[in-house]
């Protein structure tokens, strides 16, 4: 090739199409749109509080209801309830004196039951056949103390003892617990005691009384009687036996008679 040929230069081929251009960053604007949505709801919003706060007050309808008059002068002075009216009075004292009162002719038990009219919670859960798991549920279900009286009337095979409990809680929902009143009521009725549902005493909103008899073979039947009623935070808990048949009518006259007491 001579020096006089001239160089001929290379050109890049051109593609088809528009140029691509480089992508475009979005972080500034897209920050800078966030922050006018916000910067417009606030400013909505302090209009509207605004025009809110310009515009006269709207008074509120009239209550459907008369004007309250307020009495004049010093409150009466507040008057101590009765011994009637407070039943904490009643028994917060001495439970012995609720109990009823030994019928003429009747003598005391060969052993006396508890000491001068006390019962402890140990004595009271030995008369159960699980002791432990009674005096164990009564310990943790508030028990307080327990007064009882007891007597017999009768000789020989017609002799019938009484004892009537009185088991006070430190709570008034727990004479009801299922241990006591409720859970008593659930299983007098089986037929490994009592076997029905048992009678309501007159005047209680829950008492009920059963008669049933205890057989065990070369023994004389036992026949037994039982009531139970709550008032307050005191369970009554009567029980009878003898060695002749007790009637519904005879239990259901000591827990009347002792119910009304309370």
């Amino acid at each position: 090739m001579s020096q006089d040929t001239p160089v001929q230069e290379q050109v890049a081929p051109v593609p088809d199409g528009p140029p691509v251009r480089p992508p475009r960053r979005r972080g500034r604007t897209t920050l800078l749109i966030a922050c006018a949505a916000v910067l417009g709801v606030l400013a909505g919003a302090g209009a509207g509080y605004q025009i809110q706060y310009d515009r006269p007050e709207t008074p509120l309808p009239p209550l459907a209801q008369h004007k309250l008059v307020q009495p004049k002068g010093a409150a009466p002075a507040a008057k101590p309830l009765t011994a009637a009216e407070d039943t904490l009075v009643t028994y917060d004292g001495d439970l012995r004196k609720l109990l009823l009162k030994r019928p003429k002719g009747a003598k005391d038990w060969t052993v006396p039951y508890g000491d001068d009219g006390w019962v402890s919670l140990y004595d009271y859960a030995d008369t159960f056949k699980d002791p432990s798991w009674v005096f164990t549920d009564l310990l943790n279900g508030d028990f307080r103390r327990l007064a009882a009286a007891t007597w017999k009337t009768g000789s020989g095979s017609s002799t019938t003892t009484t004892e009537i409990r009185l088991v006070q809680f430190r709570d008034e929902y727990m004479a009801v617990t299922p241990l006591e009143l409720e859970g008593q009521q659930e299983y007098m009725p089986t037929r490994k005691y009592a076997g029905y549902g048992g009678s309501a005493i007159p005047g209680t909103p829950d008492g009920r009384v059963w008669v049933y008899s205890e057989k065990k073979a070369g023994y004389l039947p036992v026949h037994m009687a039982r009531a139970l009623a709550r008032k307050g935070n005191v369970m009554i808990d009567i029980w009878m036996s003898s060695g002749r048949p007790i009637s519904e009518s005879t239990i259901k006259a000591v827990a009347k008679r002792q119910w009304e007491r309370m």
